[in-house]
C-alpha cells in the first residue's frame, strides 16, 4: 500500500511514498472491522492541512464507516476529513498473478489443440470421400470399355493407408485435447478457490481513502514521525467457535483449547495480523429516543435544525438570463435552419414532413416549425430546452440526383412546471401561454425516436419537482444525513431545470463495489461446520470479545479457516455412567466446569484422551460457574452384570391380590489401577392406577431418585446409585421393589412384568 502525503500549500519537503499494512481485525456475528497503519514523516515546519492518500482499500468496505485516528505524532494534529475514492489502474503484464496465467496459457493450448482437432477432422472427412470418377466415352473407345480396375484398387489401397495415418494421428489428438482440457479446468478451479484479494482483471478497480490531517498547532522543530490509523467496516466476515478437550489417561485432568473457524471473502487477506472474536451484532442500533420536554405556558416553535437552512427564494430569476440567451441561440439556429437552400441529394422530395436525422422515428410536422416561431414571438416559457437534433451528413452531389430534404427543426419546447402563487403547496400545474396547444401535445414527440408519443405527468411526480423547489421547501424542513455531509455535497448546473442552483449528495454508488458487497454477504450462507451454532444464537444478549493470543492468517477464500484462540480454565471430574437395564455398557463422561470468567459458547469440541482422538460430541452454552457433563466413549475396564428375580405369590382377605416381588442384583468391577465414582441408573415403575400399587424395599446400598434432566426432561421412576470403587474391586448392588394388582385388575395370561 502506497500513502501519498498531498500538503494544500508548498510543503517544505517533497511528499513520500510510505507504506502501510492491515494491523487489526476484529470479526463480529455478521461483518468485520479492519484497520490499517500508515506512517510517514511530517517534513519539518509544515503546519495547516494536508492529506495523505491510502490506496488498497477493499472495494467491499463501506463508504461511510471510515474513521481516521492519529495514533502517535505531534500535538495539534488530527483527522479532519475521510474520503473515499475508487480508481481504475491499468494491469502490466508481468503483473498478472501465476494462477490467471497458467490458466490464460491452458486455455490457448486447448484452443489451439481444438483447431487443430477440427482441421484434421475435415481432412478425414475429405479423404473418405474421395471416389473414382468415370471417364467420359470417347468416339473411338472400344466397346464395352474395360473397367479400370487397377486405378480404382489403387485409389482404394491410398484411402485406406491414409485414413489409417489420418486415424491414428486423430486418436493422439483426441488424447492431448482431453489431458488439455483436464489441465485446463484444473486451472480454472485453482483460480476460482483462490483468495478474494488475487485480482485478475486486466484493468482493476480498486479502492482508496484520502484523510485530511490538520495541524493546529505549533508546527514541529523537526521531521515528525506520524502514525495514522484507518478504520473501516467490511461485510463477507463470520466466525463460529470449536473446541479441543484435551485429557490424560486417567482423564483426572485435562485442558480445553477455544478455536475459532472464521470464513471471509472481503477481498484482502489477513496476513499477520491481531484477531478479535466478538459475538455482538455489528449493525444492531444503539440509538435511544429523544425525549422532548414539557413546558406548561405558551407554545414555542420549535428549534431550527442545527447547521441547516431552507433554500432561498429567487432561484428561478437567477437563471432567467441564461434561460433568455439559450432561447435567442435557439431561435437564431432554427431560423438558419429555415433558410438552407434545398440542396441535391438523394431520391425522393419532402412531402408533408421531416424526419429527425440520426434517430428515426420522431416525425415533425412541415408547418411545426412556424408554430414554434409564433409561441416563442408570444413568450411561451421555456424551461428544460431539449438538446438540438443530431442530422445526417448530406449525401454526395451526383449528376441527375434529386433534391435532398432540409434538416429536421427541433422538437417543441417542454412547458416550465411551476406552483401556483396564490396556493402555497397546493397542485401544481403547468402555466402555458394564451392558444398554446395542450401539455401532452406539446410534449409530444419530445423524446428521441418518440413519434406520436405523449408525456403525463401524474400529481405524485409534479409533488417530486416541486418538493425540490423553494415552494417545496416546507415538506423537506428536516435535512438527510446525507445533505448535513457538507464536504460530500455538488452543486448542480445549469442545464438541469429542476435542480439546478442546488446542493445534492454527491453520487458515491459504483456498480463494482455493490458487486464486490453482494459477493462477499455469500459467506453468510456458508454451511456451519458439524454441531457448530450461530453466535448470535449461542449468546442470546450476552456480549464478550474474545482476543486471539498470535498473529493469524485468514485467506479471504470464502472457506472455512481454523484460528486457536485461547485456553479456557475449566474444572474436570472424571466419572462412569451406566444403564444396565438398556445396555451393561459402562460409558466413561468428564464433568466440565466453566471456571472462567467469560461464558463458552456453544460448539462441537473434539475429545482425545492420551492424545488419541476419540470423537467430536456438541458442548452446549456455558455460563461462568455451569457444569456440564460430557461424554467420552466405553470404558472396556469397568463392567456390569445385571441379574433380576422376581416372585409371585398372593395376599389379601381372599387372596385376590397378586404381588409381584422384584429383585434387581447389579455387579460393578472396577479393573483400573485408581478408584473411580460409577452412577448406576434403574428404573422403578410407576403406576397411572390408584389401585395398583408400587412399593420399594430397602436398596444395599441406599439408591436415590434421579432428578437431573436426561435429553431436556426428567424420567418418572428413575433411581441412581452414586458410589466410590476402589481400585480393581467388585461391589454388588441390590434393590427390590413389589408390584400389588388387585383382582379386579388382572390380567388374563398372567401379569408378570420382569
Amino acid at each position: 500500500m502506497a500513502v501519498a502525503v498531498e500538503p494544500d500549500v508548498p510543503a517544505p519537503a517533497p511528499a513520500q511514498a510510505l507504506g502501510s499494512a492491515l494491523e487489526s481485525v476484529v470479526v463480529y456475528a455478521q461483518g468485520a472491522v479492519c484497520t490499517r497503519r500508515a506512517r510517514f514523516t511530517l517534513p519539518e515546519g509544515h503546519r495547516g492541512e494536508f492529506r495523505i492518500h491510502v490506496a488498497d482499500v477493499p472495494l467491499s468496505a463501506y463508504a461511510q464507516s471510515l474513521r481516521g485516528t492519529v495514533a502517535a505524532g505531534p500535538d495539534g494534529l488530527r483527522v479532519a476529513d475521510v474520503r473515499p475514492r475508487i480508481e481504475a489502474v491499468a494491469v502490466e503484464p508481468r503483473d498478472v498473478p501465476e494462477l490467471r496465467r497458467a490458466c490464460d496459457v491452458a486455455d490457448e493450448h486447448l484452443t489451439r489443440l481444438t483447431a487443430r482437432r477440427s482441421r484434421l477432422h475435415t481432412e478425414i472427412e475429405a479423404t473418405a470421400g474421395l471416389r473414382a470418377a468415370q471417364a467420359r466415352q470417347r468416339r473411338d473407345d472400344p466397346y464395352p470399355r474395360p473397367a479400370a480396375v487397377e486405378s480404382v484398387l489403387a485409389l482404394a489401397d491410398f484411402v485406406t493407408d491414409r485414413l489409417d495415418a489420418l486415424q491414428t494421428r486423430m486418436r493422439g489428438l483426441e488424447e492431448e485435447c482431453r489431458r488439455a482440457e483436464h489441465d485446463a479446468r484444473v486451472a480454472r478451479h485453482r483460480l476460482d478457490e483462490a483468495s478474494g484479494s488475487l485480482r485478475v482483471e486486466e484493468a482493476r478497480t480498486t479502492g482508496s481513502a484520502v484523510l485530511t490531517l490538520d495541524l493546529a498547532g505549533e508546527p514541529p522543530a523537526g521531521p515528525a514521525e506520524v502514525v495514522v490509523d484507518l478504520e473501516y467496516q467490511v461485510p463477507g466476515a463470520r466466525w463460529v467457535p470449536q473446541y479441543q478437550l484435551r485429557l490424560d489417561t486417567a482423564m483426572t485432568g485435562g485442558t480445553l483449547v477455544m478455536r475459532a473457524a472464521v470464513a471471509q471473502r472481503t477481498g484482502e487477506d489477513w496476513t499477520g495480523v491481531r484477531l478479535g472474536l466478538s459475538t455482538a451484532d455489528l449493525d444492531r442500533r444503539t440509538d435511544l429516543p429523544e425525549l422532548r420536554s414539557l413546558r406548561i405556558g405558551r407554545r414555542q416553535a420549535a428549534p431550527a435544525p442545527s447547521g441547516w437552512r431552507e433554500p432561498p427564494a429567487g432561484l428561478d430569476e437567477l437563471f432567467a438570463g441564461y434561460d433568455t440567451g439559450k432561447a435567442k441561440r435557439r431561435a437564431r439556429d432554427e431560423k438558419a435552419a429555415r433558410s438552407v437552400p434545398v440542396a441535391a441529394a438523394g431520391a425522393g422530395t419532402l412531402t408533408g414532413g421531416a424526419v429527425l436525422g440520426g434517430y428515426g422515428g420522431a416525425e415533425l410536422r412541415a408547418d411545426q416549425s412556424a408554430w414554434m416561431a409564433e409561441e416563442q414571438a408570444r413568450g411561451y416559457p421555456q424551461a428544460d430546452p431539449m438538446p438540438p437534433p443530431m442530422a445526417m451528413p448530406p449525401a454526395p452531389i451526383a449528376p441527375g440526383s434529386a433534391p435532398s430534404p432540409a434538416p429536421a427543426p427541433p422538437p417543441p419546447p417542454a412547458p416550465r412546471m411551476r406552483r401556483a402563487r396564490g396556493a402555497p403547496g397546493g397542485r401544481p400545474r403547468a402555466e402555458v401561454a394564451e392558444g398554446a396547444p395542450p401539455p401532452a401535445q406539446a410534449f409530444a414527440g419530445a423524446s428521441y425516436g418518440g413519434g406520436g408519443m405523449e408525456l403525463e405527468l401524474d400529481d405524485g411526480y409534479m409533488d417530486r419537482l416541486d418538493s425540490d423547489g423553494p415552494g417545496g421547501a416546507a415538506a423537506s424542513a428536516l435535512p438527510g444525513a446525507d445533505l448535513l455531509d457538507y464536504a460530500g455535497l455538488v452543486l448542480t448546473g445549469a442545464d438541469d431545470a429542476v435542480a439546478r442552483g442546488r446542493l445534492r449528495p454527491g453520487g458515491s454508488y459504483d456498480a463494482m463495489a455493490e458487486q464486490y458487497r453482494r459477493r462477499a454477504e455469500m459467506v453468510a450462507s456458508l454451511a456451519l461446520p458439524a454441531h457448530a451454532a450461530r453466535v448470535r444464537e449461542s449468546a442470546g444478549s450476552y456480549d464478550y470479545r474474545f482476543d486471539v493470543a498470535a498473529a493469524a492468517d485468514v485467506e479471504s477464500d470464502g472457506g472455512w479457516h481454523t484460528v486457536p484462540v485461547c485456553t479456557v480454565e475449566v474444572g474436570l471430574e472424571p466419572e462412569f455412567v451406566t444403564v444396565p437395564s438398556v445396555d451393561e455398557s459402562v460409558f466413561g463422561t468428564v464433568h466440565v466446569t466453566n471456571a472462567s470468567a467469560h461464558a463458552l459458547l456453544a460448539g462441537p469440541a473434539d475429545v482425545s484422551v492420551g492424545g488419541e482422538f476419540l470423537m467430536t460430541v456438541p458442548l452446549p452454552t456455558l455460563a461462568p460457574g455451569e457444569r456440564q457433563r460430557v461424554g467420552v466413549g466405553v470404558v472396556e475396564s469397568v463392567q456390569v452384570a445385571r441379574r433380576t428375580h422376581m416372585r409371585e405369590s398372593t395376599a389379601g382377605l381372599r387372596n385376590q391380590t397378586t404381588v409381584l416381588d422384584h429383585r434387581i442384583e447389579i455387579d460393578v468391577a472396577n479393573h483400573l489401577a485408581r478408584e473411580i465414582t460409577v452412577e448406576v441408573l434403574e428404573r422403578v415403575p410407576v403406576s397411572d392406577d390408584k389401585d395398583v400399587k408400587v412399593e420399594e424395599h430397602a436398596a444395599d446400598p441406599k439408591w436415590e431418585r434421579d432428578t437431573e434432566p436426561r435429553d431436556g426432561h426428567v424420567v418418572r421412576g428413575a433411581r441412581v446409585w452414586r458410589l466410590r470403587l476402589p481400585a480393581n474391586s467388585t461391589r454388588t448392588l441390590v434393590g427390590r421393589y413389589e408390584i400389588r394388582i388387585p383382582g379386579g385388575k388382572s390380567v388374563v395370561g398372567g401379569n408378570r412384568r420382569a
